[in-house]
């Protein structure tokens, strides 16, 4: 089967390259910093939601951005040998780091919480996971792709602004995971140039990270250090 994915990011910058990158300061350095620093103040969601309705209105303004894109299936099937291998490592890695570091949590939300654990896995990709495969993945390579010229570059550039965003956690699980699976989910757009693939690797990953158990460090302040 052929795979059809998206044209290619932007070759040209969406605006002078000294205006993107202060974009990039204050969407991806600047909110997830105060969001640690404040968070008393801010509590969990405001920032977060701030840098995905700043993204959504960014990716407006980008020139040959188009909205389908969200939407756009085609060769999703011709990607699931990708998906099912993620899934298989996903389950391998938060099943194994549960069992070693949280045993007592294994498997408990859904053995412990059936019908919220249900809610949760139903919402989780609309209203945690699009807004970040938004910002973090579909605006960063359509408005600021052109200042990383090195693909590994970007891809790491990526990840680290993915994994900063959930500093907020006050924790190192969170951060390094995150970090982990952005490189998987920034390597995976870049190849492919397709949001939905990305949309379905994370909320598959994050659906089986809250499987296993791992969720609870993906709570603020839950484990210090």
């Amino acid at each position: 089967m052929t795979s059809h994915v998206l044209e290619p990011v932007t070759v040209e910058p969406a605006a002078p390259r000294a205006w993107l990158w202060f974009e990039i300061a204050v969407l991806f350095l600047i909110v997830p910093v105060a969001h640690v620093v404040f968070f008393d103040t801010f509590g969990p969601f405001a920032p977060l939601a701030a840098v995905f309705i700043a993204a959504a209105i960014l990716l407006g303004l980008t020139p040959g951005f188009r909205w389908f894109e969200l939407i756009d299936c085609r060769g999703l099937l011709g990607h699931i040998p990708m998906i099912v291998i993620l899934i298989a490592l996903c389950t391998a890695v938060t099943f194994g780091l549960t069992l070693l570091m949280v045993p007592e949590r294994f498997l408990s939300f859904p053995r412990y919480s059936f019908d919220r654990y249900l809610v949760v896995i139903a919402l989780y990709p609309f209203l945690s996971v699009l807004g970040q495969e938004i910002a973090y993945r579909l605006l960063f390579y359509r408005r600021y792709g052109a200042l990383f010229a090195n693909r590994t570059a970007g891809i790491l550039v990526s990840a680290f602004i993915f994994s900063l965003a959930h500093a907020f956690y006050m924790n190192w699980v969170a951060v390094m995971l995150s970090f982990a699976g952005g490189i998987f989910f920034a390597w995976a757009y870049e190849r492919t140039r397709s949001f939905m693939l990305v949309w379905v690797l994370h909320s598959l990953a994050g659906q089986v990270l809250f499987t296993s158990g791992l969720g609870i460090f993906f709570y603020h302040g839950v484990i210090p250090g």
